[in-house]
């Protein structure tokens, strides 16, 4: 979550712990994200790697000025000069690179179903991860929803002759990243910075060479794929840090109902808009996958609720 710094005194939050402005903030980044498909479909005959470098070229000056903004440079400059925290944030400057890649391929080569299914198993990825990584113990709801979610994997992987690589590519990439970027010292706005910066030098060196030989679409005779890829900034930038800073004033149960919104907006984008093909087999998949996350997010709620009565019983002296 964003470091309490990074913005300008909070409204104060609820009893419940939930603050109206955060929940506008979480609201609308979700939904921005709910509605990227859109995009990434206007920029479907555009290269996947070269769209992913206009993300990252795009990304810096936006979120730098936001970091001007919030007199956040200094934690930049100090993790400049630590190469212990440049070791860490290549690595996840790498993850989220392959997972913004598969993203954007999947979605323009007509595999949005499989972005959201990969979405929508994230959280018990990240779970599972935590037990194999950190030795976390599971509950039994956990470990229900995570068998869920493997049985619906091995639907589609029965019905499509292998494994749904691109959902599980996504899951293992991001559930990656956020495990890694746990450990890097920095509030997100200024890990995001800091990993967009590592990144813009190979990226702007193969816009560079795309533009000199010809192939780069930015600037083509039309003005459209140039201002697309322009935006592409916008698209990735606006709603990572508008996430960062409304999270924060959340809490993390109401989070973990909230991060559903956009997943089951590309599900509906890609059924009813692009019109993929949803057969049997993925209608029984996902039901998998919606019972887990039924399972999962029922018991992150009671654990929550009998948190708040614990709080109630024995409040702090």
């Amino acid at each position: 979550m964003a470091d309490a710094k990074d913005t300008p005194a909070p409204a104060p939050a609820l009893a419940n712990g939930d603050s109206p402005r955060g929940f506008a903030f979480a609201l609308t980044a979700y939904l921005l994200w709910g509605f990227l498909p859109f995009f990434m479909k206007a920029v479907a005959h555009i290269p996947a790697f070269e769209v992913v470098a206009h993300r990252i070229v795009w990304s810096v000056p936006l979120a730098g000025l936001v970091l001007l903004w919030l007199g956040r440079t200094g934690d930049v400059k100090v993790a400049l000069q630590s190469p212990r925290m440049l070791k860490m944030a290549s690595v996840t400057a790498i993850l989220i690179t392959i997972n913004w890649g598969i993203y954007v391929w999947a979605i323009g080569a007509g595999r949005a179903l499989e972005t959201a299914l990969g979405y929508y198993i994230n959280p018990l990825f990240s779970i599972f991860l935590g037990a194999v990584l950190l030795k976390e113990r599971l509950s039994r709801a956990q470990m229900v929803a995570i068998g869920l979610a493997a049985i619906a994997v091995a639907v589609l992987a029965f019905d499509a002759g292998g494994l749904p690589w691109v959902s599980i590519s996504l899951a293992l990439t991001w559930g990656l990243y956020a495990f890694f970027r746990k450990t890097l010292p920095v509030g997100p706005n200024q890990g995001f910075f800091l990993e967009v910066l590592l990144l813009s030098v190979p990226a702007l060196g193969y816009i560079v060479y795309l533009e000199a030989s010809g192939q780069g679409h930015f600037f083509d005779t039309g003005v459209t794929d140039g201002l697309l890829l322009l935006a592409c900034g916008v698209v990735t930038a606006i709603p990572l840090m508008i996430y960062a800073n409304g999270a924060k004033l959340l809490r993390l149960s109401t989070i973990g109902i909230m991060q559903y919104i956009a997943p089951t907006m590309i599900f509906l984008i890609a059924v009813f808009v692009f019109h993929e093909p949803f057969n049997t087999a993925k209608l029984v998949a996902f039901i998998f996958i919606w019972a887990a996350l039924a399972v999962y997010s029922g018991s992150m709620l009671m654990e929550s609720r009998r948190a708040a009565r614990r709080l109630q019983a024995h409040p702090a002296e």
